[in-house]
């Protein structure tokens, strides 16, 4: 089973750059998108891809968040949200079952704007971390697909030591992404098979960063210990630029109805 995640920073932006036409010829089972930034009547059919059940969850708020899932088998149920007012009204997280498996969207608030956003940032992660200790009292397998806006080793951001007060990178937000490894039991699907550094998601606008490779890893495979073993390959695809995060294949040994 083959899952590509990306943020696409406006799934009609994306659209215009190639990400379609390049997704037809990635054979992916289930594809999970980020910061859809639209309403579904805004779209048309090319927002569809042909031989896949799709999926949207959208922001009450246009042109911002949302998230979609796409799969080629159609799931046995489709939940959205997470069960509390900002995470659901701003369409972050939606779920695709396929018999014990759970594949899931999932798209965390950003506090990079001000120390106010970050505090919010800070909390919803609390609450956050409730529903996951939750998921994993249950007797199913999950891979949680999204940009998760934090790093969590030095190895996955260009510039460490000059990041250690900006959201994302703070001391905070590594020990809530290794609580959640180490204390959680959820694992780093990505990094199973690549151990790499500078193996980067996301980059920003400003001067070259791209060029010179100045990124963050912050997209994220996270599945349940069960599935570890499963996790046969990974890449980032960087040949062309569909927004500003890179999409993130990995590829499992399991069929896509567990």
């Amino acid at each position: 089973m083959r899952i590509i995640s990306c943020n696409v920073n406006g799934v009609r932006s994306a659209e215009k750059k190639g990400f379609f036409t390049w997704l037809a010829r990635q054979r992916a089972d289930v594809v999970c998108l980020q910061e859809t930034k639209a309403q579904e009547a805004q779209l048309h059919a090319g927002f569809y891809p042909q031989g896949y059940h799709c999926y949207y969850f959208d922001a009450q708020k246009k042109g911002y968040s949302g998230v979609a899932l796409y799969s080629k088998v159609k799931p046995d149920a489709i939940s959205r949200g997470l069960g509390w007012e900002r995470a659901d009204n701003e369409g972050r997280y939606i779920q695709a079952d396929f018999g014990q498996l759970s594949v899931a969207s999932f798209y965390l608030p950003s506090g990079s704007a001000s120390e106010e956003r970050h505090q919010a940032k800070l909390k919803f992660m609390e609450q956050l971390m409730e529903v996951l200790t939750s998921m994993r009292r249950k007797k199913r397998e999950y891979i949680i697909c999204g940009d998760w806006n934090t790093v969590h080793r030095e190895i996955d951001i260009k510039n460490f030591k000059g990041n250690q007060k900006n959201s994302g990178c703070t001391p905070a937000e590594r020990q809530w992404i290794d609580d959640l490894f180490n204390k959680g039991g959820w694992v780093d699907a990505f990094r199973e098979v690549d151990a790499r550094a500078e193996q980067y998601t996301w980059w920003s606008n400003r001067g070259e960063a791209r060029a010179k490779n100045v990124g963050w890893r912050i997209d994220y495979q996270i599945i349940t210990p069960g599935l570890k073993a499963t996790v046969r390959k990974a890449a980032i695809y960087k040949e062309q630029w569909f927004s500003d995060h890179a999409p993130l294949s990995i590829d499992y040994a399991l069929d896509v109805a567990v």
